[in-house]
């Protein structure tokens, strides 16, 4: 099955799901992946802190993990 997240998808677990998903956050100034605040944060929260689309960020990484499959 096709790993898929969701707004609420803790960034810890988003990148255990897959850590190639990393450059799409580095992507919108995400720098701090390894800091163990970021790892408790949401989707949903990251996105608000970096002024990104939360749904459109999660479209983003459920898109490029179909194609990891």
């Amino acid at each position: 099955m096709m790993a898929q997240v969701t707004k609420q998808t803790m960034i810890g677990e988003l990148l255990n799901i897959n850590e190639n998903v990393a450059p799409i956050l580095l992507g919108i100034g995400m720098h701090c992946l390894g800091c163990p605040s970021s790892q408790m944060e949401s989707i949903e929260d990251a996105a608000a802190v970096h002024g990104v689309d939360a749904d459109q960020l999660v479209d983003t990484i459920n898109e490029f993990l179909a194609t990891q499959a």
